[in-house]
């Protein structure tokens, strides 16, 4: 806040990435500020089953928990606040602005993740908490041993999705939400080689029943019932902070760090889903382990 004294370091984004930094930097002693959106995405985890140390998995909720509770016990400091402007200033600190309050800091670490695009229509929330509509085959593919899945993308987007579930699933299928999907005689042989099968039509309406099935519709046929919809429609990267600052990133957003964890901009930092690679709680908790190390021998120096 305006008058506040200079923190060593500011932590954007309160998901499992930031608030693993935050644990870090406390332990390191350092003073510093969490600023939470409170939308991390790791909330709508119904279960995380690969979250290493929880055998029968974990609310994602729980994780959130848990980890600002560690976080706070080493001296962290939680605010909420979505933060409307970053800037570096001429000495090389950073000011974060959240209306009219301001933290300043002498290291920033961006964590403000992505967001996923959703499919649209009235329950998708329920679907999701239920474990019918999900969004990462790599997290919980595991849970769709035996049961019958269906991928959405936009044309044939959902392709290699398709082709990564069905490692697991007893049957998939591969849908579009936009056009219609156009295969080549290549698509079609790898689909075919590992039996995937393709329904090229339009997906006009999706609904969640009393069943806890998801129901598919083409025009006016009747619906097709499934266990399970992963959804490919694509992230957003939330990393408009730092590019307004230059930092460089891929074509999508998401941004280039170095080995640790720095972006191009000297002293800004980037961990989680926002960083490009594996979109991974435990890859973002690595992400903090080597940022916040870095930001503390940084300021030892």
């Amino acid at each position: 806040m305006l008058g506040a004294p200079l923190l060593d370091c500011l932590v954007i984004g309160g998901g499992p990435a930031g608030l693993s930094a935050a644990i870090y930097l406390g332990r390191y002693r350092r003073r510093i500020v969490v600023l939470d959106s409170g939308s991390s995405r790791a909330l709508w985890i119904p279960t995380s089953h690969n979250y290493p140390g929880f055998e029968g998995g974990i609310h994602g909720r729980d994780i959130i928990e848990r980890l600002q509770g560690q976080a706070v016990t080493y001296g962290a400091h939680i605010a909420t606040a979505v933060v409307d402007r970053l800037e570096r200033l001429p000495d090389g600190s950073f000011s974060a602005y959240c209306g009219e309050e301001q933290w300043r800091a002498r290291t920033a670490i961006i964590a403000t993740g992505v967001l996923d695009v959703e499919p649209t229509f009235p329950d998708v929330r329920r679907a999701l908490a239920d474990g019918s509509i999900r969004y990462c085959p790599i997290c919980d593919g595991y849970e769709s041993i035996g049961k019958r899945v269906a991928v959405i993308g936009r044309g044939k987007d959902g392709l290699g999705e398709a082709i990564f579930v069905r490692h697991f699933a007893e049957t998939v299928t591969l849908f579009s939400v936009t056009e219609p999907i156009m295969l080549s005689d290549d698509d079609k042989k790898r689909l075919s080689s590992v039996r995937v099968d393709c329904s090229p039509a339009q997906v006009t309406r999706l609904a969640y029943d009393d069943a806890e099935q998801m129901q598919l519709y083409q025009g006016d046929g009747p619906p097709q019932r499934f266990d399970v919809v992963y959804v490919a429609l694509g992230t957003i990267v939330n990393s408009g902070l730092a590019l307004t600052l230059g930092a460089a990133a891929e074509p999508n957003g998401e941004l280039i760090v170095d080995a640790h964890q720095q972006t191009t901009v000297d002293g800004l930092y980037a961990v989680g889903d926002i960083v490009a690679g594996l979109n991974q709680i435990s890859v973002g908790m690595g992400h903090a382990a080597i940022a916040s190390t870095a930001i503390h021998n940084r300021l030892r120096s």
